[in-house]
């Protein structure tokens, strides 16, 4: 074989770990691109109305923020929510190589639009298009499928996992850091539809091509049960209509836990640089240190810790401790009144997502059919995307009317709902016993 098990992986790694630096690079520039278009296209355009229209409810600067940068911030992730079950699907049919090649060429596509963005309106069509072609991770999720079967599963699943957990440490960073010397340059006077943020752009574009490059030269074909499969017409274009499409024990049971999880964890992460800066006056730096503490954490468990546990303790055990360590994290964060206390949160909620992720996506495939696994997964995927959809402004709108400790109180309430619903959550097919490692 050509390609190797470890290469296929380093692909589908870069993969999802640049759908989410796409997904995160914003964050920490929406404050002053806002300003941005809003001088440029006048208090009439879009952003103007929304300030308007929330300024009348609190002149609070930083809850008006939060709720607006929660709105345009979720942009990307309900595009990525409709599609990722397409992808996976029709993938499951036309193949996985020639759809991962076609949603990256998309997604370079996308960054090149930002780059040119001048007008509010173009970036609003450049998130769009990053969105439907961030869907494609739901094929990287097939291809780990197709290429680790039973218990080896999570250990690709738990690389997925740290290429998404980095990448949302790293997106923030990149924007953080870029956008300094992206601002103190005079884009304007290099060509037409260049603005001060082209300069991060053009970083998330070379990543974008050099994985397109790569997958071309490296990603073979995986899905090669695809021409026995029979006719296959459940593809929909709601993903909660495609569910139903998959009766299995455990399958919806898995995936909506984790929805509710996710919506939870969003909420938390986009408002998380607010609390950092109102709470305890975070600098830039000390924003960008926290991310990279969280991440470090959550790849440290993904990338290594957990294929060493789920053979000795199973995916659903690790999953339940990952959901009953959330809460408390959750807790620690909103009533953080110094770093002590914020870092203790951070490192239980690194933690509980870091076993989460991976230990559910798992469940979701192995306790779905072979021929099914890119439409399940794909499901599971958009869910995940549709969270952080709603997650980040939902987070927004709790920040703006409760204050700083909303979006963390509520949201370890709502964790309890999909611990409860876990403890119902059926036995893997073929895992009798824990097993011994055999990594």
């Amino acid at each position: 074989m050509p390609h190797s098990r470890r290469s296929i992986l380093g692909v589908l790694f870069l993969t999802v770990f640049l759908d989410m630096v796409g997904f995160s690079i914003i964050f920490p520039l929406l404050p002053a691109m806002l300003d941005h278009y809003l001088a440029l296209d006048g208090p009439g355009c879009i952003i103007g109305r929304l300030r308007d229209l929330f300024g009348r409810v609190t002149q609070d600067e930083w809850a008006l923020a939060a709720l607006m940068g929660g709105v345009l911030g979720s942009l990307y992730s309900v595009l990525q929510f409709f599609l990722a079950p397409v992808w996976g699907a029709l993938s499951d049919r036309v193949g996985r190589r020639p759809l991962l090649l076609l949603t990256l060429a998309g997604t370079a596509g996308s960054y090149l639009l930002w780059v040119f963005a001048g007008r509010f309106w173009v970036l609003l069509l450049a998130r769009m298009l990053g969105g439907a072609m961030a869907g494609n991770i739901s094929i990287a999720s097939a291809a780990v499928a197709d290429t680790h079967p039973g218990a080896q599963r999570a250990k690709g699943m738990g690389v997925l996992g740290a290429g998404i957990g980095l990448g949302f440490v790293v997106g923030p960073a990149l924007g953080g850091l870029a956008a300094g010397w992206s601002r103190s340059l005079d884009w304007s006077a290099l060509g037409p539809g260049l603005n001060p943020f082209s300069g991060c752009a053009a970083l998330a574009l070379l990543l974008s091509l050099v994985n397109l490059a790569w997958a071309a030269r490296r990603f073979p074909e995986t899905n090669t049960n695809r021409e026995a499969l029979p006719p296959a017409p459940h593809i929909k274009r709601h993903p909660l209509r495609s569910l139903r499409a998959i009766d299995r024990p455990g399958v919806r049971r898995a995936s909506g836990s984790y929805f509710l999880y996710q919506i939870a964890f969003a909420a938390m992460e986009f408002t998380l640089v607010f609390l950092a800066v109102e709470r305890l006056g975070y600098s830039e730096r000390q924003n960008a240190w926290m991310f990279v503490f969280v991440g470090l954490l959550m790849v440290a468990v993904q990338g290594g810790a957990i294929r060493h546990l789920v053979p000795r303790l199973g995916e659903r055990r690790l999953g339940l401790a990952g959901m009953a360590l959330t809460p408390p994290g959750l807790l620690l964060v909103g009533a953080a009144g110094s770093s002590l206390t914020l870092y203790l949160g951070l490192t239980l909620l690194a933690l509980g997502s870091a076993l989460v992720m991976p230990c559910y996506s798992s469940l979701v495939s192995r306790y779905c059919p072979e021929e099914r696994q890119g439409l399940a997964l794909g499901i599971f995927r958009s869910l995940g995307s549709a969270a952080r959809a709603v997650g980040p402004l939902l987070g927004g709108i709790l920040y703006w009317r409760f204050g700083s400790w909303g979006p963390y109180y509520v949201g370890a309430v709502v964790i309890l709902v999909p611990l409860a619903l876990s403890l119902g959550l059926p036995p893997v097919p073929g895992e009798a016993a824990p097993r011994k490692s055999s990594y």
